[in-house]
Parts: structure tokens; C-alpha cells; sequence
């Protein structure tokens, strides 16, 4: 290969004058038939002495994180990436928007727009850029990209330096930065004087330069392959109480992105193989957020809370305000109807949505509360029905003073529905004139009993005939003393306990319960899936079921559409509790110990039990010691000691009675697997995390960390991968250290 310049016979081509003009006509291949006389036009060069040939630079996509003051630039995925260069190459051609789903379809790309939008969740638009060159200064952590125009005039300039071979070029833009290419590794931006930090001082540090550099490949910056296509699971993630859910004040969605980021190395890791042979793709986590909904424009309760605050120690009474209250509000029955029904909403429209972005998913879907979310989840599945009681209408009434629940059942038992007709009841409010409206969405006197306000307002009914209608059915078919039909999933009171049964327990009898002028009904909504397993971190569902009274949970009770159960916790969580005393009461049963991701236990875990091993084994040593030196001081002559009983002397009764305790406990670890009621299918529900070294130190000190930790715990999350694969059939392994 040789490089031809066209030049004139008087001047010959210098690589060492920047300043001098220079055209570059052509860059041919001689092949043998090139007559002599057109090798006189021109000048040859052997490519010996000629520099590796200008390639092209490969864009990289990243976009834009901005958290409070700090603006972040991460790359896509090397798949997503290309996706996106493929897509911007048609945009050019076309001139058209195309939109590309990235982040495991989780977000939207509009590529002409260069702008990110969420799908799942509320979130403000992000930039995208197509990246080639980078820069960082000295406080900068990580290369930051330039913008797409600013690249290209970078490009532009790298290509004629490589193709002349002509460095130590500077390049002046008009905003006043200077970047000059001393060679293809070198290359810094010198900023004008002007935008330098003003509490900059010396010399030294106002001419302080920036790195620069080409394409993504000579940047430290980690960047995956991409996600899986293909969604084995579904999993929705229910907050706790206020809007952050770490103590780096993070909300849900990039707490579950960090869970989600956790099961994916996971799944690399422990299902390497199954990954590899196509049964294993990944699972999906969704966050549902209830608390902007619960603090919103809607309720105005932040600003009914803000006019009764006092203005001292604000920040405080801000934190309490926007974070404690939440436990009172799900406990007013006002706003836990609020509450219940954005959970159910959000959790129902969010797996429509993903079923309707992946119409080939075939798997199960899971649920997920941690801390007040657990406790949200557990009465929202409680309250769950399937078949026949999928038609009746179930209402738990609460006694504030007892907050006892009982379940309200509208059948068609209750003489009302069999009396009336729709033109009957409308003919005796004289609101006849609605009686097409109704008939025109089929609905009849029971289907009338479930409609709330809003759903005869959508039909078009002024605010008067609805307030008729409504009180109507209350007067006449929600009388306060009512029974209890026990063919559905029910709490009755009895004395001292409260005991949660199932129907084929108590055929279809019915208990009344004593009236409280101050009851309120909370309507549980249905969720649009049977949850297949349901997991609670750091939860408090044993305390509030037990101070809303119940003693004992039967152990024949499952959840009516949900067969699995687990009960997750960090030992120091100080909102945490158990559950299984709650049902297995006569036998004390230590929590199942979460094995660590890397197959054992932690090493000051192991040091522990070490040590106790080691006093037992020193305190036998010891014990075997006294009862050697008893027995040879037992064997002097006669004369010497008075008569010792030939059976057994007290130190020895007393070692053989130590000894005979440590074998019953080692029996006792070895006794078979003790069922635990069905909330679980008859397994293990309470497992408990192993705690970090630094956090055993001072149990106090990591508290409040403790009940913030699922998020990043990988220990929690192989738990709940386990779970779900073991049901679709697939082998855990554990990685080799």
C-alpha cells in the first residue's frame, strides 16, 4: 500500500510546520499496470514510514442521572447501545421519531428527541447522548462525555491530525475552551480564565487542564452486556413508611434497581449453568409507591398537618411529619382506605402494563413489603377471594378501641335482594328516569350494593340522586347488626384468642359481634393476580396482629390466593418480629440463619460457635479432670477416709447429668423439622440474616441501619431466587471460592 499527495514539483510537503496550508487531494492504491509518467505527479511515501491509518471512532450511548446537586453520565448497555446507534442511523435516513425500549423495556428512548422516559413509574425525562470523547478534571471521580457537536468538531481535528501525521494543534471554540492535540495519547482542554472557580487562587490551579479522550474503550467505566429478554418472574416491591428507603434517602425505584442490579450478578453467579442452557433468563422488580399518592394534592392531609405544626426544631418535625405519620394514617380509617386502594391499583396497573409490553410472559408473580408494606400486603392478601367469594363483597370493620377485625359479608341471603327489583327501588326514591341507565350497564340491585360514588358518577347521575341511591342501600341493606357467614376466610372473637379458620372448619355458622358506635368499614380491594409467594422484610406483622388482639394464628390458616410466606429480617432490625410463636406456641423454635451468598457462614460467625465449642470442650477437659482426681483419692486406704458409697459419688452424678443434657440437645438438633401451619405450605416462615462483623460490635449503633439493609442485601436476595427457581425446577449451584 502507498500514499500519494498531490503536490507541485517546487514545494516539497512538511509534517513540520503547523501553520503552513495544506490541501490533501487523494489517497490511492498503485496497482502494477500505473504507467511511469503518472508516477512523476506525485510524491511516494513508504507505509513503513507512514502512522497507523485514522479509523473511525465507536460511539458509546449514556445518559444523564441527576440526583440533587450531582449530574452523572452512565453508559447503556453495550446491547442497548446498539440498538440505539442502529435506530439513530435510521432516523437520519428517515427523519423520523423511533422509539427504542432499553433497561429491560423498563424505559423508552426517543432517539431523535435524545430524551429517556420511564415506563413503570413517574420520572422526569433524561438526556441521552451519543458519546465519542470524554474529559475529567483533577476532582472529577469519573469521564464525563462531551456533547454530540462539540465531539464531532474533536473528531474532525483527530482525523486531520492522524491523517497528516501533524500534531500540537490547538483548537480554539467560541466559548473560549482550548483543547490541544499533542499526540494521539495526549490531549487536554484548557478552560478560559473567565469560568474558572472563583475561590481558585494560584496560577497553577486557574491553568489547571482537563484530560481528554477518544472513544469509550480508553475510559475506566464498566459497562454490561445487557438483560436477559426473557422474564421467568414478576416481582412488585411495596415500601415502608415515607418517601426514602435508605439511609442515603433514595426512594423505591433506585433502591429496587440496586435489588434488581443484585439478582442479576446473582443469577450469573448461582445459575451460571441454567443461564447458559437457556432455562434461566431473570426476574423482574417492580416498585409500587403509595406515599406521593398518601401526601398528595389529592388528600391535602400534608397541608392540614402543616397548619397545626409547630415551627420549632422544623427539620425534625418535617422528618416526622412526611415519615412516623404514616403508621397513624394506615391505622385512621380514612386514609388506610387511601392507602390500601393505591396499593392495589398501582400493583394491578403496573402488571397489566408488563403484561401488555410482554405479551409472551407465562410466569408467576410475587409480592414484596418492607416494613408498613409488609403489613399493607398482609391484610390486602388476607382479604383476597377466589371463586364464588370473588362475587360477594367482603368489609372488615375495625373497633377503634380494640381494632378487633370483622368481616362483613353481603350474600344473597339477606332477604333484600329477593324482595325489591331495580324499578321497584327507583320507582320508591322517584328517581324512575334512571332506570335505562343502569339497565344499559346491566347492572341489578346486587350489582347496585357494589358501587361507590364515583361509579354512578361516571354513569352521567347528579350528586343528588347519587347521595339518594347510596343512602338507600346503607338504610336498607348495610344494617350495623349483621352476622358473620364463615363460608369465606374469617376472624372471630372467642373469649381470650382470636383465631383466624377456614370454611370447612365451621360449616356455615355464624357469630354476631357487639356494636361500637365508632366503627368504620375499610373496602379491601382484589388484586388482578394470585400472588405465588409473598415476602416480608423487616416486617411488623406480628405486632400488629397482636395488638389489634389476636393471640394465636390457627395453623390450618393460609392466605386465601397466596400459598407461600416469608418472614425476612436483619437480628438487630428494631422493627421486626416473628411470626411462627404465633403459631407453633408449645415449641421454642429458633429462626431458620439465611446462609450467606457465598455458601457459608461469616467468619466471625464461625469464630462464635468456635469459641463455644471450645468452653464446652474445655469444661468436659475440666469436669473429666476433677472426676480422675476423685477417683484416685477414692482409692487411698480405708483408714484414711471415711466410707464412700460404692454406687456413684455426687461429682460423678453431676458429670454424668451434664453429660446426659448435652446428649439430649444434640437429640433435640437432630429431631425432625417441626410444621409450622400452612402459611407457608407447612415450611419454615421466620429467617433471620447474619449480621456483618462491624455490626456485632454494638448492636445499638447499627439499628436503624439494620432495618434499611434488604435493599443491598445480596444474602436476601439469593433467598428469594432460590425460592422462585426451585418451583420452576431449577438446580441452585454454588459458585466455587
Amino acid at each position: 500500500m502507498w500514499v500519494f499527495f498531490s503536490v507541485s514539483s517546487s514545494d516539497r510537503l512538511s509534517f513540520n510546520t503547523p501553520k503552513k496550508e495544506i490541501i490533501f487531494l487523494q489517497v490511492l492504491s498503485v496497482v502494477d499496470e500505473a504507467s511511469p509518467s503518472s508516477m512523476s505527479s506525485f510524491e511516494m511515501l513508504d507505509t513503513e514510514s507512514v502512522p497507523v491509518p485514522y479509523q473511525e471512532v465507536q460511539p458509546h450511548w449514556f445518559f444523564c442521572r441527576r440526583a440533587d446537586d450531582n449530574t452523572s453520565w452512565l453508559p447503556f448497555s453495550r446491547e442497548d447501545s446498539d440498538k440505539l446507534e442502529h435506530a439513530c442511523i435510521a432516523v437520519r435516513e428517515k427523519m423520523e421519531e423511533i422509539v427504542i425500549a432499553v433497561d429491560g423495556e423498563r424505559y423508552d428512548v426517543h432517539v431523535k428527541e435524545r430524551k429517556r422516559y420511564a415506563v413503570y413509574w413517574e420520572q422526569a425525562p433524561t438526556e441521552v447522548r451519543r458519546c465519542t470523547w470524554f474529559y475529567k478534571g483533577d476532582k472529577d471521580t469519573r469521564f464525563m462525555p462531551y456533547p454530540e457537536d462539540f465531539s464531532r468538531s474533536l473528531e474532525d481535528a483527530y482525523m486531520i491530525a492522524v491523517t497528516l501525521d501533524e500534531w500540537k494543534r490547538k483548537l480554539e471554540f467560541p466559548t473560549g475552551e482550548t483543547v490541544i492535540l499533542h499526540n494521539p495519547k495526549l490531549i487536554m482542554q484548557y478552560q478560559p480564565i473567565g469560568l474558572q472557580d472563583e475561590w481558585v487562587s494560584s496560577p497553577s490551579e486557574q491553568t489547571r487542564p482537563r484530560t481528554v479522550k477518544r472513544g469509550v474503550d480508553n475510559i475506566s467505566v464498566e459497562i454490561l452486556d445487557g438483560e436477559p429478554e426473557k422474564v421467568d418472574h414478576l416481582v412488585f416491591m411495596v415500601h415502608g413508611i415515607g418517601p426514602a428507603c435508605d439511609l442515603r434517602f433514595r426512594s423505591i425505584i433506585q433502591c429496587v434497581n440496586d435489588f434488581r442490579s443484585a439478582s442479576l450478578s446473582l443469577l450469573a453467579s448461582h445459575y451460571k449453568r441454567a443461564q447458559q442452557d437457556g432455562q434461566v433468563g431473570r426476574v423482574e422488580f417492580l416498585p409500587v409507591n403509595w406515599h406521593s399518592a398518601l401526601h398528595g394534592d389529592a388528600t391535602g392531609v400534608d397541608e392540614d398537618i402543616q397548619r397545626i405544626t409547630l415551627p420549632s426544631i422544623s427539620r425534625l418535625r418535617h422528618f416526622t411529619n412526611d415519615t412516623l405519620l404514616d403508621l397513624f394514617f394506615y391505622n385512621s380509617p380514612t386514609y388506610c382506605q387511601t392507602i390500601v386502594d393505591t396499593v392495589a391499583s398501582e400493583i394491578n396497573r403496573l402488571h397489566a402494563l408488563f403484561k401488555q409490553r410482554h405479551p409472551e410472559f407465562s410466569g408467576a408473580v410475587s409480592v414484596v413489603g418492607h416494613s408498613l408494606g409488609s403489613l399493607i400486603l398482609f391484610d390486602l392478601l388476607t382479604n383476597q377471594r377466589t371463586g364464588s367469594e370473588a362475587r360477594r363483597q367482603i368489609k372488615i370493620k375495625h373497633f377503634p378501641i380494640l381494632s378487633l377485625p370483622v368481616f362483613k359479608v353481603l350474600s344473597g341471603e339477606s332477604g333484600h335482594l329477593n324482595c325489591e327489583t331495580l324499578e321497584q327501588a327507583l320507582t320508591r326514591l322517584g328517581l324512575q328516569q334512571y332506570l335505562d341507565t343502569l339497565q344499559a350497564e346491566n347492572l341489578d340491585l346486587e350489582s347496585l350494593v357494589l358501587c361507590h360514588d364515583s361509579d354512578l358518577k361516571d354513569l352521567g347521575i347528579p350528586l343528588g340522586p347519587r347521595k339518594k341511591i347510596l343512602n338507600y342501600i346503607k338504610r336498607k341493606w348495610l344494617p350495623e347488626h349483621s352476622f358473620v357467614s364463615v363460608d369465606v376466610y374469617m376472624s372471630f372473637y372467642n373469649k381470650n384468642f382470636i383465631y383466624i379458620t377456614t370454611c370447612n372448619k365451621f360449616n356455615r355458622e355464624h357469630f354476631s359481634y357487639p356494636t361500637v358506635s365508632t366503627q368504620v368499614s375499610i373496602d379491601y380491594p382484589q388484586l388482578a393476580f394470585h400472588p405465588q409467594t409473598f415476602f416480608a422484610f423487616g416486617s411488623p406483622i406480628g405486632m400488629f396482629l397482636t395488638v389489634r388482639g389476636l393471640k394465636r394464628i390457627d395453623p390450618n390458616y393460609s392466605f386465601p390466593t397466596c400459598k407461600s410466606f416469608y418472614n425476612i429480617y436483619h437480628p438487630y432490625d428494631p422493627v421486626a418480629y416473628r411470626i411462627e410463636p404465633m403459631i407453633v406456641s408449645e415449641v421454642e423454635l429458633e429462626p431458620m440463619l439465611i446462609p450467606h451468598h457465598k455458601g457459608r457462614k461469616r467468619m466471625h460467625l464461625e469464630l462464635k460457635d468456635s469459641l463455644t465449642r471450645m468452653s464446652m470442650d474445655l469444661k468436659n477437659n475440666v469436669l473429666g479432670s476433677l472426676r480422675t482426681a476423685w477417683q484416685s483419692f477414692a482409692r487411698l486406704p480405708v483408714t484414711a477416709l471415711p466410707p464412700v458409697v460404692e454406687s456413684e459419688t455426687t461429682t460423678e452424678r453431676n458429670l454424668q447429668e451434664t453429660q446426659g443434657k448435652k446428649s439430649f440437645s444434640a437429640d433435640q438438633t437432630e429431631q425432625p423439622e417441626v410444621k409450622v401451619g400452612m402459611l407457608n405450605g407447612g415450611r419454615r416462615i421466620d429467617y433471620v440474616l447474619q449480621e456483618k462483623p462491624i455490626e456485632s460490635f454494638n448492636e445499638y449503633l447499627f439499628a436503624i441501619q439494620s432495618h434499611l439493609c434488604y435493599w443491598e442485601s445480596e444474602d436476601t436476595a439469593l433467598l428469594l431466587l432460590k425460592e422462585i427457581y426451585d418451583k420452576l425446577g431449577v438446580a441452585f449451584e454454588q459458585p466455587q471460592q
